[in-house]
Protein backbone atom coordinates (compact mmCIF):
# COMPACT_ATOMS: atom_id res chain seq x y z
CA UNK A 1 0.00 0.00 0.00
CA UNK A 2 2.35 3.05 -1.43
CA UNK A 3 -0.86 5.19 -0.41
CA UNK A 4 -2.70 8.32 -2.82
CA UNK A 5 -0.21 10.30 -4.67
CA UNK A 6 -2.05 13.27 -5.76
CA UNK A 7 -1.27 16.36 -4.20
CA UNK A 8 -4.80 16.73 -1.86
CA UNK A 9 -3.47 13.35 -0.04
CA UNK A 10 -3.64 13.91 3.82
CA UNK A 11 -0.21 14.42 5.72
CA UNK A 12 -0.13 10.86 7.95
CA UNK A 13 2.26 10.52 10.68
CA UNK A 14 4.16 6.99 11.54
CA UNK A 15 1.51 5.45 13.89
CA UNK A 16 -1.03 6.93 11.25
CA UNK A 17 0.69 5.18 8.58
CA UNK A 18 0.72 2.01 10.30
CA UNK A 19 -2.43 1.80 11.33
CA UNK A 20 -3.69 2.14 7.81
CA UNK A 21 -1.07 -0.91 6.85
CA UNK A 22 -2.58 -3.03 9.23
CA UNK A 23 -6.13 -2.69 8.39
CA UNK A 24 -5.47 -3.10 4.60
CA UNK A 25 -3.27 -6.20 5.56
CA UNK A 26 -6.03 -6.84 7.78
CA UNK A 27 -9.09 -6.52 5.14
CA UNK A 28 -6.67 -8.52 2.49
CA UNK A 29 -6.23 -11.40 4.68
CA UNK A 30 -9.89 -11.75 5.55
CA UNK A 31 -10.48 -10.94 1.50
CA UNK A 32 -8.39 -13.78 0.56
CA UNK A 33 -7.20 -16.25 3.11
CA UNK A 34 -10.55 -16.12 5.19
CA UNK A 35 -12.50 -16.28 2.57
CA UNK A 36 -11.17 -19.26 1.28
CA UNK A 37 -11.15 -20.85 4.17
CA UNK A 38 -15.43 -20.46 4.24
CA UNK A 39 -15.82 -21.02 0.83
CA UNK A 40 -13.54 -24.99 1.59
CA UNK A 41 -16.04 -25.32 4.95
CA UNK A 42 -18.50 -24.69 2.93
CA UNK A 43 -17.72 -26.80 -0.01
CA UNK A 44 -16.90 -29.73 2.84
CA UNK A 45 -20.26 -29.03 4.72
CA UNK A 46 -22.54 -29.28 2.07
CA UNK A 47 -20.95 -32.46 0.47
CA UNK A 48 -21.34 -34.04 3.95
CA UNK A 49 -24.90 -32.87 3.83
CA UNK A 50 -25.76 -34.12 0.48
CA UNK A 51 -26.64 -30.92 -0.72
CA UNK A 52 -26.39 -28.49 -3.76
CA UNK A 53 -28.16 -25.53 -4.01
CA UNK A 54 -28.82 -23.61 -6.90
CA UNK A 55 -29.05 -19.61 -5.87
CA UNK A 56 -26.34 -17.51 -3.91
CA UNK A 57 -29.21 -17.00 -1.49
CA UNK A 58 -29.48 -20.89 -0.54
CA UNK A 59 -25.85 -20.97 0.40
CA UNK A 60 -26.34 -17.91 2.25
CA UNK A 61 -29.63 -19.56 4.30
CA UNK A 62 -26.83 -22.57 4.58
CA UNK A 63 -23.76 -20.60 6.14
CA UNK A 64 -26.05 -18.41 8.07
CA UNK A 65 -25.41 -20.75 11.40
CA UNK A 66 -21.56 -22.06 11.04
CA UNK A 67 -19.10 -20.49 13.04
CA UNK A 68 -16.74 -19.79 9.91
CA UNK A 69 -18.93 -17.85 8.21
CA UNK A 70 -19.91 -15.77 11.55
CA UNK A 71 -16.45 -15.53 12.14
CA UNK A 72 -15.92 -14.09 8.08
CA UNK A 73 -18.72 -11.85 8.72
CA UNK A 74 -17.50 -10.23 11.90
CA UNK A 75 -13.84 -9.50 11.04
CA UNK A 76 -15.09 -7.94 7.93
CA UNK A 77 -17.78 -6.14 9.28
CA UNK A 78 -14.71 -4.86 11.74
CA UNK A 79 -12.45 -3.96 9.41
CA UNK A 80 -14.31 -1.73 7.04
CA UNK A 81 -15.47 0.19 10.26
CA UNK A 82 -11.55 0.25 11.13
CA UNK A 83 -11.01 1.60 7.44
CA UNK A 84 -13.33 5.14 8.31
CA UNK A 85 -12.05 5.14 12.02
CA UNK A 86 -7.95 5.13 10.63
CA UNK A 87 -8.77 7.74 8.12
CA UNK A 88 -11.39 10.02 10.79
CA UNK A 89 -8.35 9.90 13.24
CA UNK A 90 -6.03 11.50 10.19
CA UNK A 91 -8.20 14.03 9.38
CA UNK A 92 -8.22 15.13 12.63
CA UNK A 93 -4.36 15.43 12.98
CA UNK A 94 -4.85 17.83 10.06
CA UNK A 95 -7.15 19.92 9.76
CA UNK A 96 -5.89 22.51 8.19
CA UNK A 97 -5.38 20.43 4.57
CA UNK A 98 -9.48 19.39 5.28
CA UNK A 99 -10.12 23.12 5.94
CA UNK A 100 -8.70 24.71 2.71
CA UNK A 101 -10.04 21.79 0.37
CA UNK A 102 -13.23 23.42 1.56
CA UNK A 103 -12.73 26.19 -0.59
CA UNK A 104 -14.02 26.59 -4.03
CA UNK A 105 -10.75 25.74 -5.47
CA UNK A 106 -9.64 27.76 -8.88
CA UNK A 107 -10.07 26.60 -12.21
CA UNK A 108 -6.39 26.75 -13.08
CA UNK A 109 -6.29 24.14 -15.43
CA UNK A 110 -9.76 24.62 -17.06
CA UNK A 111 -12.40 22.49 -14.91
CA UNK A 112 -14.88 23.86 -13.29
CA UNK A 113 -17.63 23.14 -10.71
CA UNK A 114 -21.37 23.79 -10.71
CA UNK A 115 -23.44 23.47 -7.69
CA UNK A 116 -27.45 23.52 -7.71
CA UNK A 117 -29.16 24.14 -4.48
CA UNK A 118 -32.11 23.05 -5.64
CA UNK A 119 -30.52 19.07 -5.47
CA UNK A 120 -30.04 16.76 -2.48
CA UNK A 121 -28.61 13.39 -1.59
CA UNK A 122 -31.65 11.17 -2.41
CA UNK A 123 -33.25 9.36 0.47
CA UNK A 124 -32.06 6.17 -0.61
CA UNK A 125 -28.65 7.46 -0.07
CA UNK A 126 -28.93 9.81 2.66
CA UNK A 127 -30.65 7.69 5.24
CA UNK A 128 -27.82 5.83 5.95
CA UNK A 129 -24.14 5.00 6.14
CA UNK A 130 -23.86 3.29 2.54
CA UNK A 131 -21.15 0.73 3.40
CA UNK A 132 -20.63 1.63 6.99
CA UNK A 133 -18.99 5.34 6.09
CA UNK A 134 -19.69 7.66 8.68
CA UNK A 135 -22.00 10.67 7.14
CA UNK A 136 -22.52 8.78 3.95
CA UNK A 137 -21.82 10.87 0.63
CA UNK A 138 -22.51 14.18 2.43
CA UNK A 139 -20.28 13.64 5.62
CA UNK A 140 -20.72 14.99 8.95
CA UNK A 141 -20.12 18.32 8.74
CA UNK A 142 -22.94 21.10 7.23
CA UNK A 143 -20.26 22.04 4.11
CA UNK A 144 -17.14 21.59 2.66
CA UNK A 145 -15.46 18.87 1.08
CA UNK A 146 -14.90 16.63 4.37
CA UNK A 147 -17.04 13.60 2.71
CA UNK A 148 -14.63 13.37 -0.28
CA UNK A 149 -11.41 13.33 1.90
CA UNK A 150 -13.33 10.65 3.60
CA UNK A 151 -14.30 8.71 0.64
CA UNK A 152 -10.72 9.00 -1.19
CA UNK A 153 -8.60 8.29 1.61
CA UNK A 154 -10.88 5.64 3.09
CA UNK A 155 -10.86 3.97 -0.30
CA UNK A 156 -7.02 3.70 -0.59
CA UNK A 157 -7.43 1.98 2.90
CA UNK A 158 -10.48 0.02 1.50
CA UNK A 159 -8.43 -1.48 -1.38
CA UNK A 160 -5.17 -2.41 0.39
CA UNK A 161 -3.19 -1.29 -3.36
CA UNK A 162 -5.27 -3.01 -6.10
CA UNK A 163 -7.20 -0.11 -7.62
CA UNK A 164 -4.17 2.38 -9.24
CA UNK A 165 -1.89 4.45 -8.11
CA UNK A 166 -5.14 6.82 -7.23
CA UNK A 167 -7.50 4.25 -6.57
CA UNK A 168 -8.40 4.94 -10.89
CA UNK A 169 -7.16 1.70 -12.63
CA UNK A 170 -11.62 1.04 -12.79
CA UNK A 171 -11.71 4.56 -15.19
CA UNK A 172 -8.35 3.62 -17.02
CA UNK A 173 -9.46 0.19 -17.74
CA UNK A 174 -13.01 1.37 -19.17
CA UNK A 175 -11.65 4.28 -21.01
CA UNK A 176 -9.35 2.15 -23.04
CA UNK A 177 -11.31 -0.82 -23.23
CA UNK A 178 -14.09 1.75 -25.19
CA UNK A 179 -10.79 3.19 -27.11
CA UNK A 180 -9.82 -0.12 -28.49
CA UNK A 181 -13.02 -1.17 -28.96
CA UNK A 182 -14.71 1.30 -30.81
CA UNK A 183 -11.72 3.20 -32.64
CA UNK A 184 -14.00 4.72 -34.96
CA UNK A 185 -15.78 6.76 -31.95
CA UNK A 186 -14.18 9.54 -31.79
CA UNK A 187 -15.82 11.63 -28.70
CA UNK A 188 -16.64 15.12 -27.49
CA UNK A 189 -17.99 14.52 -24.68
CA UNK A 190 -17.89 12.18 -21.87
CA UNK A 191 -20.22 11.63 -18.72
CA UNK A 192 -19.52 9.71 -15.84
CA UNK A 193 -22.70 9.48 -14.05
CA UNK A 194 -22.44 8.87 -9.98
CA UNK A 195 -18.87 9.90 -9.74
CA UNK A 196 -18.72 10.65 -6.29
CA UNK A 197 -14.56 12.30 -6.00
CA UNK A 198 -14.27 11.95 -9.72
CA UNK A 199 -11.23 9.29 -9.32
CA UNK A 200 -12.65 6.82 -12.71
CA UNK A 201 -13.59 10.44 -14.19
CA UNK A 202 -10.07 11.68 -14.78
CA UNK A 203 -8.55 8.56 -16.79
CA UNK A 204 -11.36 9.74 -19.43
CA UNK A 205 -9.81 12.57 -20.07
CA UNK A 206 -6.35 11.34 -20.43
CA UNK A 207 -7.14 8.44 -22.85
CA UNK A 208 -9.73 10.98 -24.95
CA UNK A 209 -7.65 14.54 -24.50
CA UNK A 210 -9.67 16.13 -27.14
CA UNK A 211 -12.92 15.33 -25.22
CA UNK A 212 -14.45 17.19 -22.81
CA UNK A 213 -15.19 15.19 -19.69
CA UNK A 214 -17.90 15.61 -16.93
CA UNK A 215 -18.41 14.25 -13.60
CA UNK A 216 -22.48 14.42 -12.22
CA UNK A 217 -22.93 13.53 -8.88
CA UNK A 218 -25.90 14.44 -6.13
CA UNK A 219 -23.37 14.50 -3.55
CA UNK A 220 -21.86 18.45 -2.95
CA UNK A 221 -19.01 17.45 -1.18
CA UNK A 222 -17.90 14.91 -3.21
CA UNK A 223 -18.15 17.25 -6.08
CA UNK A 224 -16.08 19.92 -4.26
CA UNK A 225 -13.56 17.56 -3.22
CA UNK A 226 -13.42 16.09 -7.07
CA UNK A 227 -13.15 19.20 -8.28
CA UNK A 228 -10.24 20.25 -6.12
CA UNK A 229 -8.28 17.15 -6.69
CA UNK A 230 -8.64 16.83 -10.65
CA UNK A 231 -7.16 20.62 -10.82
CA UNK A 232 -4.59 19.46 -7.93
CA UNK A 233 -3.66 17.04 -10.63
CA UNK A 234 -3.71 19.27 -13.97
CA UNK A 235 -6.72 17.84 -15.10
CA UNK A 236 -9.78 19.99 -16.82
CA UNK A 237 -13.05 18.01 -15.77
CA UNK A 238 -16.29 19.55 -15.78
CA UNK A 239 -18.28 18.88 -12.65
CA UNK A 240 -21.94 19.04 -12.08
CA UNK A 241 -24.28 18.74 -9.42
CA UNK A 242 -27.48 16.40 -10.66
CA UNK A 243 -29.31 13.16 -10.58
CA UNK A 244 -29.32 10.53 -12.67
CA UNK A 245 -32.84 10.21 -13.84
CA UNK A 246 -32.99 13.72 -14.99
CA UNK A 247 -29.25 14.18 -17.10
CA UNK A 248 -29.18 17.68 -17.59
CA UNK A 249 -27.99 17.14 -21.47
CA UNK A 250 -30.18 17.78 -24.65
CA UNK A 251 -31.57 14.42 -26.94
CA UNK A 252 -28.52 13.03 -28.98
CA UNK A 253 -25.55 15.62 -27.02
CA UNK A 254 -23.20 12.73 -25.38
CA UNK A 255 -21.26 10.51 -26.98
CA UNK A 256 -20.37 8.11 -24.41
CA UNK A 257 -22.29 8.32 -21.01
CA UNK A 258 -20.19 6.05 -18.19
CA UNK A 259 -20.57 4.44 -14.17
CA UNK A 260 -18.49 2.56 -12.13
CA UNK A 261 -19.77 1.12 -8.93
CA UNK A 262 -22.69 3.25 -9.11
CA UNK A 263 -25.82 1.30 -10.53
CA UNK A 264 -25.84 -1.14 -7.22
CA UNK A 265 -26.42 1.75 -5.10
CA UNK A 266 -30.08 2.99 -6.89
CA UNK A 267 -33.39 1.73 -6.22
CA UNK A 268 -34.66 -0.39 -9.85
CA UNK A 269 -36.49 2.22 -10.68
CA UNK A 270 -34.04 4.70 -10.46
CA UNK A 271 -31.59 2.34 -12.27
CA UNK A 272 -34.68 1.94 -14.91
CA UNK A 273 -34.68 5.92 -15.19
CA UNK A 274 -30.97 6.38 -15.19
CA UNK A 275 -30.83 3.79 -18.53
CA UNK A 276 -33.98 5.55 -20.06
CA UNK A 277 -31.71 8.82 -19.87
CA UNK A 278 -28.06 7.75 -21.03
CA UNK A 279 -30.52 5.95 -24.41
CA UNK A 280 -32.05 9.84 -24.66
CA UNK A 281 -28.69 11.65 -24.52
CA UNK A 282 -26.14 10.07 -26.54
CA UNK A 283 -26.28 10.56 -29.79
CA UNK A 284 -26.18 7.86 -32.64
CA UNK A 285 -23.81 5.69 -31.99
CA UNK A 286 -22.91 6.77 -28.75
CA UNK A 287 -22.01 4.47 -26.26
CA UNK A 288 -23.51 3.39 -22.85
CA UNK A 289 -20.79 1.95 -20.71
CA UNK A 290 -21.00 0.76 -16.81
CA UNK A 291 -18.37 -0.81 -14.13
CA UNK A 292 -20.24 -3.34 -12.39
CA UNK A 293 -20.28 -6.79 -10.66
CA UNK A 294 -21.53 -9.18 -12.93
CA UNK A 295 -25.32 -10.62 -12.36
CA UNK A 296 -26.16 -13.21 -10.83
CA UNK A 297 -27.64 -15.40 -13.35
CA UNK A 298 -23.86 -15.92 -14.83
CA UNK A 299 -22.53 -17.09 -11.84
CA UNK A 300 -22.92 -20.27 -10.03
CA UNK A 301 -24.46 -20.18 -6.61
CA UNK A 302 -21.65 -19.55 -4.08
CA UNK A 303 -20.14 -16.98 -6.01
CA UNK A 304 -23.16 -15.08 -6.39
CA UNK A 305 -23.82 -15.85 -2.68
CA UNK A 306 -20.37 -14.27 -1.70
CA UNK A 307 -20.75 -10.96 -3.98
CA UNK A 308 -23.89 -10.36 -2.46
CA UNK A 309 -22.77 -10.26 0.73
CA UNK A 310 -22.53 -6.24 0.98
CA UNK A 311 -26.42 -6.28 0.49
CA UNK A 312 -26.83 -8.03 4.02
CA UNK A 313 -23.99 -6.62 6.04
CA UNK A 314 -22.52 -3.77 4.14
CA UNK A 315 -25.58 -1.28 4.07
CA UNK A 316 -25.36 -2.16 0.50
CA UNK A 317 -29.61 -2.72 0.41
CA UNK A 318 -29.87 -2.18 -3.30
CA UNK A 319 -26.93 -4.68 -4.20
CA UNK A 320 -28.93 -7.86 -4.55
CA UNK A 321 -31.93 -6.30 -6.42
CA UNK A 322 -29.45 -4.91 -9.01
CA UNK A 323 -27.32 -7.78 -9.75
CA UNK A 324 -30.61 -10.00 -9.51
CA UNK A 325 -31.80 -7.53 -12.60
CA UNK A 326 -31.12 -8.73 -16.34
CA UNK A 327 -28.76 -6.55 -17.69
CA UNK A 328 -29.42 -6.72 -21.55
CA UNK A 329 -33.17 -6.31 -20.80
CA UNK A 330 -31.87 -3.28 -18.41
CA UNK A 331 -30.61 -1.85 -22.28
CA UNK A 332 -33.24 -2.78 -24.33
CA UNK A 333 -36.12 -1.50 -22.05
CA UNK A 334 -34.38 1.59 -22.58
CA UNK A 335 -34.44 1.41 -26.46
CA UNK A 336 -31.14 0.11 -27.04
CA UNK A 337 -31.14 -2.96 -29.78
CA UNK A 338 -30.36 -6.54 -28.14
CA UNK A 339 -27.82 -7.04 -30.90
CA UNK A 340 -25.96 -4.14 -29.90
CA UNK A 341 -26.26 -5.06 -25.89
CA UNK A 342 -22.31 -6.10 -25.06
CA UNK A 343 -20.51 -7.43 -21.73
CA UNK A 344 -16.53 -7.95 -20.84
CA UNK A 345 -14.11 -9.15 -18.54
CA UNK A 346 -10.59 -7.35 -18.23
CA UNK A 347 -7.83 -7.21 -16.40
CA UNK A 348 -6.56 -3.97 -14.81
CA UNK A 349 -4.85 -1.73 -17.28
CA UNK A 350 -2.17 -0.01 -15.09
CA UNK A 351 -1.11 -3.45 -14.13
CA UNK A 352 -0.31 -5.41 -17.39
CA UNK A 353 0.99 -4.58 -20.89
CA UNK A 354 -1.07 -2.39 -23.37
CA UNK A 355 -1.01 -5.91 -25.49
CA UNK A 356 -1.93 -8.08 -22.71
CA UNK A 357 -4.92 -5.73 -21.83
CA UNK A 358 -5.68 -5.44 -25.69
CA UNK A 359 -5.92 -9.29 -25.70
CA UNK A 360 -7.80 -10.38 -22.86
CA UNK A 361 -10.46 -7.83 -22.90
CA UNK A 362 -11.42 -8.08 -26.75
CA UNK A 363 -11.96 -11.87 -25.56
CA UNK A 364 -15.68 -13.22 -24.80
CA UNK A 365 -15.93 -12.20 -21.15
CA UNK A 366 -14.95 -15.24 -19.12
CA UNK A 367 -16.75 -15.80 -15.63
CA UNK A 368 -14.53 -16.74 -12.20
CA UNK A 369 -13.70 -16.61 -8.66
CA UNK A 370 -11.65 -13.32 -9.67
CA UNK A 371 -14.44 -11.52 -11.54
CA UNK A 372 -15.10 -8.65 -9.22
CA UNK A 373 -13.71 -9.91 -6.40
CA UNK A 374 -11.45 -7.22 -4.39
CA UNK A 375 -8.19 -9.55 -4.72
CA UNK A 376 -4.51 -8.91 -6.44
CA UNK A 377 -6.06 -11.04 -9.32
CA UNK A 378 -8.96 -8.95 -9.74
CA UNK A 379 -10.36 -8.75 -13.00
CA UNK A 380 -13.44 -5.88 -14.26
CA UNK A 381 -16.70 -6.17 -15.21
CA UNK A 382 -18.46 -4.18 -17.89
CA UNK A 383 -22.25 -4.10 -19.65
CA UNK A 384 -23.76 -1.77 -21.76
CA UNK A 385 -24.80 -0.75 -25.35
CA UNK A 386 -24.43 1.22 -28.19
CA UNK A 387 -26.86 3.16 -29.43
CA UNK A 388 -28.43 2.27 -33.15
CA UNK A 389 -27.09 4.72 -35.94
CA UNK A 390 -24.23 5.75 -37.47
CA UNK A 391 -21.46 7.72 -34.97
CA UNK A 392 -21.47 11.59 -35.85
Amino acid sequence: MAGLQHALALNKNLDQRARERFTSSMRAWVLTDLAGQMQTDYATASELAGISHDTGEAVHQFLKDRGLFKWYSSLRCATQELVWQSVLRAIESDPTSVANIQCETPAAHGGSLTLDPAISLPDYAGMMDVHLMPGSYQGTLSAGAEAGVVYDNGLDVFSFGVMGENLDDIGHSMANFSRLRWPDLDPQLIVDVGCTIGHNTVPWKQAFPSAEVHGLDAASPCLQYGHARAEAMGVPIQFKQALCDSLPYDDNSVDIVFSSMFLHELPTPQIKAFFNEAHRVLKPGGVLINMELPPNDVLGAYDAFYLDWDCFYNNEPFYKGFRDLSYPKLCTDAGFRDADFFQATMPRYTYVSEAEFAQASGADATFDADTGRLSDTITWYAFGAQKNGAAT
